[in-house]
């Protein structure tokens, strides 16, 4: 049995105009400048307080926990009709995926149990997957506890995982986590950021050939 652990952000739905616009909100509650969309993008995958530190380096760490209560207020306010949008062949491919008597599916997020739940509701994927960690529950990427905990949970070798990301926290998480690693080029960090990646996918419905090269399956 092998277990195929996604990313979410950058890599099942693109949340980038949610979490810019959350950003946004985060950095006007303090009255700091608001960096570039591409600092922005560039910490996606991370937790929230992690985010906020590398974002706003020297600001106090009492400004930095404001930031992270207004940006959940910001990102809570966004409804289920309002999801950020799956990448196209993410739905079927995933269905695909979880159809098949050798796999399982499970998520390593930076997001909250709160967002995670409703975002994985509001696209009807919530019973795809048997294992869910997140932020809550995890020190931030690329730490592996989160990956370490998808495993143990699904009961499963670390060498019979993979992790499916689009940032180096992804990879570095599974390369310190000693599962398998593949890159998406369509998320939030650029290709060549993605040195711990053991194959690269331009496309969804590229995942299921990927797998099978991964593990040298016919």
């Amino acid at each position: 049995m092998k277990l195929v652990v996604f990313d979410v952000d950058g890599t099942l739905v693109d949340s980038q105009e949610h979490i810019v616009a959350a950003m946004t909100r985060a950095f006007a509650a303090v009255d700091l400048v608001l960096p570039s969309r591409a600092d922005l993008l560039s910490i996606i995958g991370l937790s929230l307080p992690q985010a906020m530190e590398r974002l706003a380096p020297q600001a106090a760490a009492s400004l930095h926990e404001a930031m992270v209560i207004a940006y959940k207020a910001a990102h809570n306010g966004i409804d289920a009709r309002h999801a950020s949008p799956l990448y196209p062949g993410a739905r079927e491919v995933l269905e695909l995926l979880r159809e098949r008597d050798d796999l399982l599916l499970g998520i390593a997020t930076g997001k909250s149990r709160r967002g995670l739940t409703g975002l994985l509701a509001a696209h009807g994927l919530t019973e795809l997957f048997v294992t869910t960690q997140v932020a809550d529950d995890h020190p931030s990427k690329p730490h592996p506890a989160m990956l370490l905990a998808a495993v143990a949970q699904a009961g499963v070798a670390p060498q019979d995982a993979v992790i499916i990301g689009d940032t180096s926290f992804d990879m570095d998480m599974g390369r310190a986590a000693g599962t398998r690693r593949l890159g998406v080029s369509w998320g939030y960090h650029p290709i060549a950021a993605l040195t711990a990646a053991e194959g690269l996918i331009d496309r969804f419905d590229d995942v299921p050939q990927a797998l099978a090269g991964l593990w040298g399956q016919a």
